[in-house]
């Protein structure tokens, strides 16, 4: 869990690409599917209206740059941009509906607020969406997510904890009050160092989003998810690292996540 946080006046470049297959079965509301593109960041893709049987692949690519300012903190941002295609049926037809472009923008920052010692190191972060991109409209400064991470190193194992809420406030798409559902996160994990190189990691992610509103009337129903986190991690060299996390849903919806992560320090 070293070098969290950005050497000051080092810059990195943070590059993901995330896809996702999901199949949903019964009516919808058009809820907008939540896929996860870094370990505390979601965009919200749309989704169409009526679909009886449905399944999707989206792909989401993020850029992302880290400037640190000093041995403790970090200021960050990234953009988001997607690709969807959802084929769905009914007892009539089968249609088949793409979607691409642009999908949020965020800003935030890191701070460690103690090193791992006698006890558990802690680091905590705040952000807020610059620009987001809904069904109609896009809306700016009108969600936060704040969080914190805290961790323990007993050679060659690292255990973390991560805990996240995303609350969103209500903003216009297409002239009508969209409020998306507020989101809360709690990842336990567990990191082990094959060598100096690879690292292997697995834990759980537990997830609770609360139902979206739209001019006052909730759409859907409050959701709850448990999903198994597998990954690995390959360090080409000092502030070269390349990770790959598969998600798999173990209860609460169905579908599979892969997310592949570039970090560099320049």
């Amino acid at each position: 869990m070293e070098d969290l946080i950005t050497t000051p006046g080092k810059t990195r470049l943070d590059l993901s690409v995330a896809y996702s297959n999901t199949e949903r079965q019964g009516i919808s509301t058009g809820e907008p599917f939540i896929l996860q593109t870094g370990p505390t960041s979601f965009i919200a893709v749309p989704t169409q209206i009526g679909e009886s049987i449905g399944n999707s692949d989206t792909s989401v690519i993020t850029i992302g740059v880290r400037r640190g300012l000093s041995s403790k903190a970090e200021i960050y941002g990234r953009l988001s941009a997607h690709s969807s295609t959802q084929r769905s049926s009914t007892a009539t037809q089968s249609t088949t509906q793409s979607s691409s472009g642009f999908a949020d923008a965020w800003v935030g920052i890191n701070y460690q607020f103690k090193n791992d010692e006698n006890t558990p190191a802690l680091l905590g972060f705040a952000e807020i969406a610059l620009r987001e991109r809904h069904r109609n409209s896009s809306a700016s400064f009108k969600s936060t997510m704040v969080g914190a991470t805290t961790y323990k190193a007993i050679d060659p194992i690292v255990f973390s904890l991560t805990g996240a809420y995303r609350y969103n406030q209500t903003r216009q798409d297409g002239g009508r009050p969209y409020k998306p559902g507020n989101l809360i996160l709690l990842n336990p994990g567990v990191a082990f160092a094959v060598n100096d190189r690879i690292t292997l990691t697995t834990g759980m992610q537990w997830t609770r989003r609360h139902a979206d509103r739209i001019t006052g009337q909730t759409q859907g129903i409050h959701r709850t998810a448990t999903d198994l986190l597998l990954g690995v991690g390959y360090g080409f060299d000092k502030g070269n690292t390349l990770n790959t996390t598969f998600k798999v849903n173990a209860s609460g919806r169905s579908g599979a996540e892969l997310r592949l992560n570039w970090l560099t320090t320049f």
